[in-house]
């Protein structure tokens, strides 16, 4: 693996290394975006576990990527056999963010969701967003404030109103009790 060229800050965190698939060191890649196969047109990715610091994170050649069964199986320079990328299970995979395509209107990447306040439609504060979490059904953001505990928001039109990326704020439907 080669050191990264960019910081870690503009890492952008694509997805999470659930196995090991094969015989030759693929991969099984669960995707925290809705366009994995626009990854298989990037020539690197980078690899690092949550909270490395960023000079850990690691720069690997993509050498093939598929999407099988709304996973990613993808071969990496860095996983030359089973046993390479048995060991990888748990890293998260991501790409700087100058190497992805821009959002559409209305289409953001996780990493500019987090961290940002969220205001309910009284504009009590309710915590920031400290994540994102995928289920079947929709993605769930998790607001905390650091005083209470974490509250899961449905990320759907009916909760979520509005994502003011230049204001820090995501106004939502959401009560402060519930």
């Amino acid at each position: 693996m080669l050191a990264i060229d960019a910081p870690a800050s503009d890492i952008v965190v694509l997805g999470k290394i659930a196995a090991a698939c094969g015989l030759h060191g693929e991969l099984r890649v669960y995707p925290f975006a809705d366009d994995p196969p626009g990854w298989a047109a990037l020539p690197h990715w980078w690899v690092g576990r949550e909270g490395d610091s960023p000079d850990l994170w690691r720069q690997t050649r993509l050498i093939q990527c598929k999407v099988r069964n709304e996973m990613l199986i993808a071969l990496l320079a860095c996983a030359a056999d089973r046993t390479a990328a048995e060991a990888m299970r748990g890293l998260l995979v991501g790409a700087p963010r100058a190497a992805l395509p821009p959002t559409g209107a209305g289409e953001y990447y996780w990493a500019d969701l987090v961290g940002l306040e969220v205001i309910n439609t009284r504009d009590q504060s309710l915590g920031r967003i400290l994540g994102l979490i995928d289920t079947p059904a929709n993605t769930v953001l998790r607001v905390g404030d650091g005083d209470s505990a974490e509250r899961l928001l449905p990320f759907v039109a009916a909760v979520v109103l509005d994502v003011g990326l230049e204001a820090g704020r995501v106004r939502v439907e959401w009560e402060m009790d519930w």
